[in-house]
């Protein structure tokens, strides 16, 4: 946390747009509580605070690929919220990453980039792991 602006994200450190975001976010001078939900875990409040804040839905955060939710049914419209966020207790990976939450507000930053709008101040500049330039 830093100051009176704490930032957390909950990060997984395999993905790339999870580290380039934890870098953007250090890269501005804060010092994050990182969160790597999936040694964590979920618990459904923290989720259903999480949905919540982000005005969204369960599916908004529901992470497809490279994880069981189309083995456990998920991806079917039928799905309800609450069947999806239960499973996502269960199975950490089924939430899409990263999701940061900061005093302005609470997002999925996918593309990393869509963090800079949750940060007080930016990094002075920024290229990510690919080499792209990031436009501050």
């Amino acid at each position: 946390m830093t100051g009176t602006f704490p930032i957390t994200i909950y990060h997984n450190p395999k993905c790339g747009t999870s580290r380039n975001t934890l870098a953007m976010i250090t890269a501005a001078g804060y010092a994050p509580d990182v969160v790597e939900y999936v040694k964590a875990g979920w618990t459904l409040p923290q989720l259903e605070r999480i949905v919540s804040d982000m005005g969204g839905t369960a599916r908004d955060i529901l992470r497809t690929k490279g994880t069981p939710a189309e083995e456990l049914g998920l991806t079917d419209p039928a799905a309800t919220d609450a069947a999806i966020l239960e499973a996502m207790t269960q199975h950490p990976i089924l939430v899409n990453r990263p999701i940061v939450v900061s005093p302005k507000g609470t997002k999925l930053c996918r593309p990393s980039e869509a963090v800079l709008d949750l940060l007080e101040r930016r990094p002075e500049s920024f290229t990510k792991e690919d080499g792209e330039v990031v436009k501050l």
